[in-house]
């Protein structure tokens, strides 16, 4: 058995549902601990939603460094590449309908099955092993590694990686290169990486009528009604027509609620859930007040509770991108595809403070399924692929 599929076995095996580390973490840090890592554990959150974080960092020893007025052609400091991803899963869904235990690492067909499996704990497990190799082949190398881990990212993600974030900011760290876990191939580990992710941003939309009896609507103002007119233009409106990387920005209604329960009343409100994924041709500002425009012009009386739940990033073709990119053909043959689709990941808020993030994963078509699995022939070429990045990112002048 690889070391890889072994950590990987051990992870899923930790019945780690969101929040809950299940001590994932504490496996983690026993592995990284002898190649000189050091660990901070933050906790965050509310009793009953504790989360638990760890940022852990193995600083470059390297003395090849020379300042930038001697050599310029030598870095004035050692760079950081960050691994990132999450040690918590989604829930099971019913037992009763995975054909192994969820929590038990299971083999079939070629495949490992269990929760986790694919989103993201075969991924953790390649971080850890790569870096081992690495640094036993290269124990003096140039490069600053660290790992960032969370237990909050299948929840409300507010207490996890965005906290870390933000304590990293405040201390003026820097990170210079960041490879999130996701699962982000589509047929074999390495057909498609991420490169950017459009940003989420939700609004309640109430809108206020006056209630009364169906019978006498000339007493009453149906909101539903009122509130047609608006929502065809808003479905209709090209918010922006996108760019080379990203689709256009789209705004979907997810949900509409009104009434009293009853069929012989007219309801006094009608509130509409929405939702944009926006690229970077539109800001969060500019949208919102598109949509206020709207409403106004139809004169309706409304409240909107707003909410972004991230920003869009992009990672333009450079240092991390070719060093995944040749990483990727060099073990696979495969020419990876830059995508921007799907939905927000952590990546979010690391871009928040790191130039150069990207999302890199084995097949995702299982994620968050009952009987979620990955190819045991995916699991090496990805470690393999972490690892082969960090030596092209050391080789890097």
């Amino acid at each position: 058995m690889s070391h890889t599929l072994y950590l990987a076995e051990q992870l899923i095996a930790q019945p780690s549902v969101t929040p809950d580390d299940a001590q994932c973490q504490a496996l983690v840090q026993a592995r990284l601990a002898p190649l000189g890592f050091e660990f901070e554990t933050i906790a965050s959150g509310p009793d009953n939603f504790r989360v638990t974080n760890l940022w852990a960092v193995r600083r470059s020893t390297f003395k090849g460094f020379r300042p930038v007025a001697q050599a310029e052609s030598a870095p004035a400091a050692s760079k950081l590449i960050a691994f990132a991803g999450h040690t918590d899963v989604v829930p099971t869904g019913p037992l009763a309908q995975w054909t192994s235990d969820p929590f038990t690492p299971t083999h079939r067909d070629g495949k490992l099955f269990g929760r986790g499996a694919s989103d993201m704990k075969t991924s953790i497990a390649a971080f850890v092993v790569a870096v081992e190799e690495y640094v036993a082949a290269q124990p003096d190398t140039p490069l600053s590694i660290a790992l960032l881990l969370t237990s909050d990212e299948e929840g409300p993600s507010v207490d996890g990686t965005v906290v870390v974030c933000k304590l990293l900011q405040e201390r003026g760290e820097r990170i210079d290169y960041c490879i999130v876990g996701e699962p982000t191939s589509v047929e074999r580990t390495g057909d498609m990486v991420k490169n950017g992710r459009r940003g989420s941003m939700s609004g309640k939309l109430t809108i206020r009528g006056v209630q009364g009896h169906i019978a006498y609507p000339q007493l009453a103002k149906n909101p539903i009604h009122m509130a047609m007119p608006a929502l065809a233009e808003l479905v209709a409106i090209e918010w922006d027509a996108g760019n080379a990387f990203f689709q256009p920005t789209s705004w979907q209604m997810s949900n509409i609620h009104a009434g009293t329960g009853a069929n012989n009343v007219i309801p006094g409100t009608v509130v509409v859930d929405f939702n944009f994924r926006f690229c970077t041709e539109s800001t969060p500002d500019g949208l919102q007040k598109r949509v206020h425009e709207v409403l106004d012009r139809h004169g309706l009386g409304y409240d909107i509770q707003w909410t972004v739940g991230g920003l869009p990033f992009l990672t333009t073709p450079g240092t991390l991108v070719e060093a995944v990119r040749k990483a990727i053909h060099a073990e696979t043959g495969l020419d990876t595809e830059l995508s921007t689709t799907g939905g927000t990941s952590d990546a979010r808020f690391i871009a928040q403070i790191c130039p150069q993030v990207i999302e890199c994963g084995p097949p995702n078509a299982s994620i968050h399924k009952i009987d979620e699995h990955i190819a045991v022939a995916d699991i090496e070429p990805l470690k393999n692929i972490y690892r082969r990045t960090l030596e092209n990112l050391a080789s890097h002048p």
